[in-house]
Parts: structure tokens; C-alpha cells; sequence
């Protein structure tokens, strides 16, 4: 049997303190290094497939919040604007081709087309200078962390159908908060690559 060949990424990273190794909704990582949030929880690497209830993921959040070296970092409307400013440089200068962005208070989803660079280089250019932007701009505290540890989450997109949903899925984050839809100028709209445009349903 072949093996699909995957042509977008969907990238999603959160600001620190938002997803910890022990999170009960599963994490990237596969060790808990700070002793003080050992005892909240056991570790399950992977997104677990049955999803806690909202006031269990809630009440981890509360209590591991007094435990954290720094306080959990939300992301105001300057910051976030901030942060797509530099995804928009990122972008540009490393020649991504970018089909949707958002930018939310506490994490980040953004889906890349197939690059000569990995999912995971991609990611750590983009934190990484974000990262350095918000710091540029005072909008982030000297010395405070901002985005989570751990790789962030990788979901490997092989049809134009599911760069498609994933796409809605994207632009529809920030309702549920009662914050508009994003849009960004860095973000091109999807044209069914790579099938030749007679193909495109």
C-alpha cells in the first residue's frame, strides 16, 4: 500500500504554563522535571483520545498555577498582534506558505504547506522568534518564558480535504471565546495544491 504523502502541517503551540508534561489532557513530553508538579497528576504522552471534562483540566490549571517558577503568560491584543507580526517576517523571509493563523490568549494554531524544512524546525523558528519580539517590544516580562516547553503538537495533513477542515477548524478557535475570526495578511488562501486546478473539487 502506498504511503500518503503529507503536504501541509498544522502546528499548535501554547504560551507557558498552559499545558504542563502532566496536563490531564495528555502532553509532548516524556518526563515531569519539576518536582513540584509531580504529585498533580500522572504522565500520559500523546493527546489522550477520551478527553478530560473542562472543570478537571480547570481545577489542574488552578492547582498548578502557585506552582510554576513564573505565573502563567496570557496574551493581550497587543501581544498578539505582535506575535503575528513576527510570524508574518517569519514567513516572508523563510518562504512559508501559511493557510491559516490564529493567535489566542493562550496558544497558537497554525497550518504551513509542505516545506523544505521540517514541521519541527518550522515550529521553533516561529516561537522562537515571537519569542524574541515580544521581548523587543516590552511586551513580554525580562526573564519570563514565553511559550510552553516541550515540542508543541504536530498533526502531518496528506489530503486537500483535511488541509480544508482544518482550516474552518482554525479560523472558528477564537468564537467560542466570543472573539472575531482572525485575519492576516501573511495567510494565503487555499488553492487545492498540489492537485492541478482541474482536479480541485
Amino acid at each position: 500500500m502506498a504511503r500518503a504523502v503529507v503536504i501541509g502541517y498544522h502546528l499548535i503551540w501554547t504560551g507557558y504554563g498552559w499545558w504542563l508534561p502532566n496536563d490531564p489532557r495528555g502532553s509532548g513530553s516524556t518526563v515531569v522535571r519539576n518536582d513540584v508538579l509531580k504529585d498533580l497528576g500522572e504522565l500520559h504522552y500523546g493527546r489522550k483520545r477520551v478527553q478530560p471534562p473542562r472543570a478537571t483540566v480547570k481545577q489542574f490549571l488552578s492547582e498548578s498555577a502557585p506552582r510554576l517558577m513564573h505565573s502563567r503568560i496570557s496574551f493581550d491584543e497587543a501581544a498578539r498582534k505582535a506575535i503575528a507580526e513576527a510570524f508574518a517576517e517569519t514567513i516572508r523571509t523563510e518562504r512559508y506558505t501559511c493557510y491559516a493563523c490564529v493567535v489566542m490568549p493562550d496558544h497558537v494554531h497554525i497550518l504551513i504547506r509542505k516545506h523544505k524544512h521540517s514541521a519541527e524546525a518550522i515550529m521553533e523558528c516561529l516561537r522562537s522568534r515571537s519569542a524574541d519580539k515580544l521581548r523587543k517590544t516590552n511586551l513580554s516580562p525580562p526573564g519570563h518564558p514565553v511559550w510552553a516547553g516541550g515540542d508543541g503538537w504536530k498533526v502531518f495533513l496528506d489530503v486537500p480535504d483535511e488541509i480544508r477542515r482544518t482550516i474552518r477548524y482554525i479560523d472558528d478557535n477564537p468564537l467560542p471565546l466570543g472573539l472575531p475570526q482572525q485575519k492576516w495578511a501573511f495567510v494565503t488562501p487555499y488553492d487545492g495544491w498540489p492537485l492541478r486546478p482541474a482536479l480541485v473539487r
